[in-house]
């Protein structure tokens, strides 16, 4: 039996840019154990793995090492791969069932908008190894749910980042989101990388789940609920973001670049 699977670039309009994901449309539930050596063999930051339940799709992320918490970008992968592959109507919204809770995603002209939990952080001690792993000193670091969030003083300084990797792995935390007020000759509001080795991704491309943490964290440094971001790593994406209230809408924009049947 063959099971269809989809390569997209999320967060971006561009092939081979934002953050990929593989999309394996499954018939009905699979064992922990096979989709976890289906994500090692995709090798991708993520591989989304769904299929129809009621009133919506059941969704899983995994990276080659582990299972996700949350995953933006498999997320508006997945949404993507169901409209443009026919299997739900353009006009329908996506309704996913996932450890995070039901995500929601709708079209919007280009665009695909997330409904994600807003992750606000709390201000948190700046201990010696932030400085030591990544080779910058923060000018303020917080707490979410998932990560550290560390603002630094420029977007020069996030894009010139060289993490210290073996250090950065031993922050008990998914990761660490650095971040910095955009330019201003810039069309986004604020700049971000992310670090997360502890899931077996040194630098993630483009990171939705990161943006429920520097939503919230923007809007209050902006005074401002609607606002981009540019994730500067080497591939590089953009985030819309929209605080409200307890959740976030995430934009984003998607391509499918690959497809074809994994043969199980």
């Amino acid at each position: 039996m063959s099971l269809p699977v989809f390569f997209v670039d999320a967060f971006t309009n561009t092939p081979f840019a934002g953050n990929a994901a593989a999309v394996v449309v499954l018939d009905g539930p699979r064992e922990d154990a096979w989709l976890l050596r289906v994500a090692s063999e995709m090798n991708q930051a993520a591989t989304a793995f769904i299929y129809p339940q009621d009133n919506g799709y059941n969704l899983r992320w995994f990276s080659a090492k582990v299972e996700l918490e949350l995953c933006g970008h498999g997320t508006l992968a997945s949404a993507h791969t169901l409209w443009g592959q026919g299997y739900l109507a353009s006009d329908a919204q996506a309704r996913f069932h996932t450890r995070a809770g039901l995500l929601t995603a709708n079209k919007v002209g280009e665009w695909i908008e997330l409904n994600f939990p807003a992750k606000p952080e709390e201000q948190a001690e700046i201990l010696p190894i932030f400085a030591e792993s990544l080779g910058a000193t923060p000018l303020y670091i917080g707490k979410s749910q998932l990560d550290y969030i560390a603002r630094l003083e420029s977007e020069a300084v996030v894009r010139g980042l060289q993490p210290d990797f073996a250090r950065l792995v031993t922050i008990p935390a998914r990761g660490i989101i650095v971040t910095a007020q955009a330019d201003a000759n810039h069309d986004y509001d604020f700049v971000s990388r992310f670090f997360c080795p502890s899931v077996g991704i040194n630098e993630d491309p483009v990171t939705g789940s990161a943006h429920c943490a520097l939503s919230p964290f923007w809007s209050k440094q902006l005074g401002r609920d609607q606002l981009t971001g540019y994730q500067a790593s080497a591939r590089g994406g953009v985030v819309r973001v929209r605080l409200d209230g307890e959740r976030v809408h995430l934009g984003g924009q998607a391509l499918t670049t690959l497809r074809g049947e994994l043969l199980s």
